[in-house]
């Protein structure tokens, strides 16, 4: 039975602390996820609690899965994680059936599971949580109390620091597709032997003497008996999911709707992205320097442009407003939010290859760029 019990509480620990550190390290990006769930069910007036949410819930997933992997406080924690666990696991089943949003975002950016997989995990995690609050009273920890309580609390404040230096500058650990060192254009590729998506289309037949509806597939749906049968519907169902690259969504229009990514991702110039994926929502306080950087890599032959997925007119405005020397392309918001945690935020190109990245606090003086 100690083999069981040992067994379950460091498993159990791993998974939340593991889960509370890739959202605390990018709490940006936890918010953003509480956004579309939040979108999803109709809720939108809550969608200003997203950030605190996020930042609760890290927090929450870390201290329970360090306090069982450091043995501490077992009785309190014990309850904890099976209240947790109780609350999620009804959650994720109704999500997986539902299918709100595709990613469950409970391991952020650094282990993407289906809504199903996600349930799956949390029936696991709900068994083993059970074993742990069952044998709560038998786990011992030798050291002394005030010891415990120490080093509890100081990685309590680290991980808040992690949390703050992440949330104010960049996430120290990047697991998103445009990390640095990653080539744009080869996260778009796709391989010629790449498995497809394998689909399976339902048909929905109403019968037109009990006015009940049938559900039947491609093989024997009763296209041909329109005395009997009346079509209603239909639906495609992935049943196997083929490859899908990295990257799949980038695009760089100009104003005439024309894709111009190729001559920046192809280009052995140096390219300087700013990312503002709303140009009424970006900070302006390093708007000045962004400017003087801006044309200072143009007058020495760089590229410099600003992706946005706001309007011409806000695009306008911001232009009369801040005099900006770059040019503005367009792209979509979601892939913004993803390429960077920052707006604005700057990234260093050569031939497609991310060189660096930058919050918009640190924007660097040309004097320190590298090349």
């Amino acid at each position: 039975m100690k083999l069981i019990r040992e067994t379950a509480r460091i498993l159990v620990g791993i998974t939340f602390t593991f889960s509370g550190f890739v959202k605390g390290i990018d709490p940006l990006g936890s918010t953003y996820t509480f956004t579309d769930y939040f979108h999803a069910f109709g809720t939108d007036w809550a969608t200003k609690l997203s950030f605190i949410l996020a930042v609760l819930l890290s927090v929450s997933e870390f201290a329970i899965g360090v306090a069982l992997l450091f043995n501490y406080r077992m009785k309190i924690f014990a309850w904890l994680s099976t209240i947790f666990m109780a609350f999620f696991l009804p959650l994720t089943l109704w999500i997986a059936i539902k299918n709100p949003v595709t990613d469950c975002g409970c391991f952020g950016d650094a282990l993407v599971l289906t809504n199903w997989e996600t349930f799956y995990k949390n029936v696991a995690l709900m068994v083993l949580t059970l074993i742990i609050l069952w044998q709560r009273l038998n786990y011992l920890n030798r050291y002394n109390i005030n010891f415990q309580n120490g080093y509890f609390i100081a990685l309590l404040l680290a991980f808040g620091y992690l949390q703050h230096h992440s949330y104010h500058h960049l996430p120290l650990i990047d697991f998103r597709p445009y990390k640095t060192g990653v080539n744009i254009r080869e996260a778009m590729e796709i391989p010629a032997d790449a498995p497809v998506d394998v689909y399976r289309t339902e048909f929905i037949y109403r019968d037109k003497n009990s006015g009940k509806t049938k559900t039947f597939d491609e093989t024997d749906y009763p296209w041909q008996d329109t005395l009997t049968w009346e079509f209603v519907d239909s639906k495609s169902i992935l049943t196997e999911r083929g490859y899908h690259p990295p990257i799949h969504d980038f695009t760089m229009e100009n104003s005439f709707g024309e894709d111009v990514k190729d001559f920046y991702l192809y280009d052995e110039q140096y390219t300087f992205i700013l990312v503002a994926y709303n140009l009424e929502k970006t900070n302006i306080r390093k708007q000045e320097k962004i400017n003087a950087l801006a044309q200072q890599l143009i007058d020495h032959g760089m590229h410099f442009v600003c992706l946005t997925s706001s309007t011409e007119d806000q695009i306008e405005v911001f232009s009369h407003q801040h005099h900006p020397p770059y040019e503005f392309l367009m792209c979509d918001e979601i892939t913004l939010k993803t390429m960077i945690r920052s707006n604005p935020g700057l990234i260093m190109t050569q031939a497609g290859t991310i060189l660096e990245k930058w919050h918009w606090k640190d924007i660097p003086n040309y004097s320190k760029l590298k090349f």
